[in-house]
């Protein structure tokens, strides 16, 4: 897991809406069960006294996530997401080398009964739609950007594990809890004592741009959210091995 560093990294801000880079560990409201877990939610509540969320990040997904600061604007923006006027970037490290430059993925996800929490591929779920590119390949895996076109729970990982190349981290629709030097280097050695750490245990995604049109100004909005520390690390070893 994670670990959760100071949840409130402001992108932009003004009158109408707030742009943060939302760390890996933190829930974006607050959490069912577990009224104590740290969320962006209940923070900014604190400081904004009243705070509108508009869309959700995973709790291990890092990166750029929208809040309004109104009901009208909330209301704007919710109706872009509906409308699917919203763009939103991932990137996302997958188990195997994904041989197409570009998929586009259109499967259905509807949630998965005998699984607490899961989604699931059926022709009987909603519609969704996932596009993916190819921005490098790796020995055993590959860095990819996805357009998430449609916003289904889950719906990159789903996606991701349904045309067989899983998230490299996903202990829920992947094969990995973490993942280590020695999962790539077979013969790799620590010195005597030493444990070896993972250089990431979290989901291998990050949001990394979102595009939409301000609910004041009318004014087309771009904003990106750079790369965790974690992240960065777990490319530059897939890069040297």
């Amino acid at each position: 897991m994670a670990k959760t560093k100071n949840p409130i990294d402001i992108i932009y801000e003004d009158n109408y809406i707030l742009v943060l880079n939302k760390p890996a560990g933190c829930l974006t409201i607050p959490d069912r069960y577990d009224k104590s877990a740290i969320n962006l939610y209940g923070l900014l509540t604190e400081r904004y006294s009243k705070i509108f969320t508009v869309h959700r990040l995973d709790k291990d997904t890092s990166g750029v996530i929208v809040f309004a600061k109104d009901a009208e604007s909330h209301k704007n923006l919710n109706q872009q997401f509906q409308d699917l006027k919203v763009t939103k970037i991932y990137h996302a490290v997958l188990w195997g080398i994904v041989s197409q430059d570009e998929i586009v993925i259109d499967i259905p996800i509807i949630e998965d009964l005998q699984n607490k929490g899961k989604m699931k591929p059926s022709a009987r779920g909603k519609e969704s739609l996932t596009v993916l590119k190819v921005l490098e390949r790796y020995r055993n895996s590959s860095l990819v950007e996805l357009n998430l076109v449609t916003g289904r729970h889950h719906q990159i990982r789903v996606h991701c594990a349904a045309i067989g190349y899983p998230l490299l981290v996903d202990d829920l629709y992947g094969k990995a809890s973490d993942f280590k030097v020695s999962s790539l280097k077979r013969n790799y050695k620590m010195k005597k004592g030493d444990e070896e750490k993972p250089i990431i245990s979290r989901v291998t995604m990050h949001s990394k741009k979102i595009t939409f049109i301000h609910p004041d100004s009318g004014k087309e909005m771009i904003y990106e959210a750079d790369e965790p520390k974690d992240f960065i690390a777990l490319l530059e070893v897939l890069k040297k091995y």
